[in-house]
């Protein structure tokens, strides 16, 4: 099972897909629930507890527990900057890069999941470290996304 990662023709966008054999507001309600992305995090940045609201909304803010280059601990701030109950959420973190999750019901019923780093804000000598990375990070986050949830 993959993820496919997109190219999007955006050097500041990184994105990878996924379908899910599951309704889009069931995803939806998951990723909304900031304790359940260490479940799922392909980056093995994300360690721990999250602090912050059982269930985000827009302009909530939420903390993670991050880990940097495997072994240094921080905390990472986010704040919800996009929401469309069922369809689409994203939050802003300290960079300030933006993590977004798109929820598309498909024909069948399954749902095809979109995620992004949106990196059009994050200043220039950071992105290009946030993109190696981020795009393998966010097609395993997926893969572990179907596997968790299916």
């Amino acid at each position: 099972m993959k993820a496919e990662i997109i190219n999007t023709g955006n050097p500041r966008l990184a994105a990878a897909r996924i379908v899910i054999n599951k309704p889009a507001s069931e995803l939806f309600d998951f990723i909304a629930n900031p304790k359940n992305h260490p479940k799922i995090d392909g980056s093995k940045m994300v360690r721990g507890k999250a602090y912050g609201p059982k269930r985000l909304s827009m302009n909530s803010w939420f903390v993670m527990r991050q880990l940097r280059l495997g072994k240094i601990p921080y905390l990472m701030p986010n704040k919800v900057v996009e929401f469309e109950e069922g369809k689409l959420i994203a939050w802003r973190n300290a960079l300030p890069s933006r993590w977004r999750y798109e929820f598309v019901t498909q024909s069948d019923g399954t749902t095809q999941v979109t995620q992004y780093l949106d990196c059009s804000q994050t200043p220039s000598k950071l992105v290009k470290s946030e993109l190696s990375w981020a795009p393998k990070a966010m097609a395993k986050t997926l893969v572990r996304f179907k596997e968790h949830i299916e």
